[in-house]
């Protein structure tokens, strides 16, 4: 294979060049320095919200009524997450719809928007990469909530996951027995994530939390295991191998994982402090969220470098407000 090369007058053009840049921005540095970042009031960042339409006996959670209860429980911003698989929710909640919802409000609610990777429509990759354009253009920040009935390496994901990380849109992925479906272990992500070095993953539901300990059965995939946590989870050894991994700590399976074993929950918090992020899956009226009682109460005592990252600015450097 051929090897790159440049002339020893180009390499000391670049260099001097290089040079002068560095010495001028030292410099000037004091003098335009960036005035730091100001966010709405609020302790937490809720990574995992849905909008919800009238359905049945289900009454609307519009965006008025949303913010409304973020401002009763403390959250400043949250993710809003459409839901479009025919899996996923007992009604389709389109990006579009997502979008527009959300865009009077949007210092303080973050707009996903999703795909189904089984469309006919959008065969290649360019077209998959035009369309989560537009998506991104009209102010959505990521892909997801993800949540098709595939396998979780199925290649229509991997196409759809490689067309995010070209445009940096983190991606929010649910697993269990039924969606983005895997193995004990979680080898399906983990031949998503060797393919897909550059994208940014966002873990959620029942079988990425029960991953959290090492005698995962393919049953527990679909539920909360109540077990203390045995050594060698898949999350703690994928997290380990690749910095583009992520958890969602929303819904009961993120609750779960942190009280099923609150000594080990605790000290899982505290080391994966640069890779957990703060949600709720808050998408009806009325709905009970233990993630409040959880790190309010019983897991109030957690260093405050640690909350600050989990709550709220880990989410932020993710989604890159």
């Amino acid at each position: 294979m051929a090897k790159h090369t440049i002339s020893r007058r180009s390499f000391n053009r670049i260099a001097i060049t290089g040079l002068a840049a560095s010495i001028t921005g030292f410099a000037t540095t004091p003098a335009t320095q960036a005035t730091p970042k100001t966010y709405p009031k609020g302790d937490y960042f809720d990574v995992h919200t849905h909008l919800g339409q009238v359905w049945g006996n289900r009454p609307e959670l519009s965006a008025q009524n949303l913010l409304k209860w973020m401002d009763e429980m403390s959250i400043a911003q949250a993710v809003v997450l459409p839901l479009v698989s025919p899996e996923s929710w007992d009604h389709v909640l389109t990006s579009d719809y997502t979008l527009k919802q959300t865009a009077p409000y949007r210092d303080r609610l973050i707009p996903f928007c999703s795909i189904d990777p089984r469309t006919l429509h959008l065969s290649s990759h360019k077209l998959k990469v035009d369309m989560l354009k537009k998506y991104q253009d009209a102010g959505a920040k990521g892909y997801g909530e993800h949540k098709p009935g595939v396998t979780m390496d199925d290649p229509r994901n991997l196409e759809f996951f490689a067309a995010c990380a070209e445009i940096g849109m983190p991606i929010l992925f649910h697993i269990d027995n039924a969606r983005n479906i895997d193995k004990p272990g979680l080898p399906g992500l983990e031949n998503v994530l060797r393919q897909i070095p550059n994208g940014t993953f966002i873990g959620h539901a029942q079988g990425w939390w029960a991953s959290i300990s090492g005698d995962t059965t393919q049953n527990d995939l679909q539920g909360y295991p109540k077990t203390k946590v045995a050594p060698g989870g898949a999350i703690d050894r994928l997290m380990d191998k690749y910095p583009n991994l992520y958890g969602d700590l929303s819904a009961g399976s993120g609750a779960n994982s942190i009280t099923r074993d609150l000594e080990f929950g605790r000290e899982f918090i505290i080391r994966r402090s640069d890779r957990l992020l703060f949600g709720t899956d808050y998408l009806s009226p009325g709905q009970g969220v233990p993630q409040f009682e959880l790190y309010g109460k019983t897991l109030a005592d957690l260093p405050q470098a640690v909350k600050d990252k989990v709550f709220r600015n880990n989410a932020r450097r993710v989604l890159g407000l």
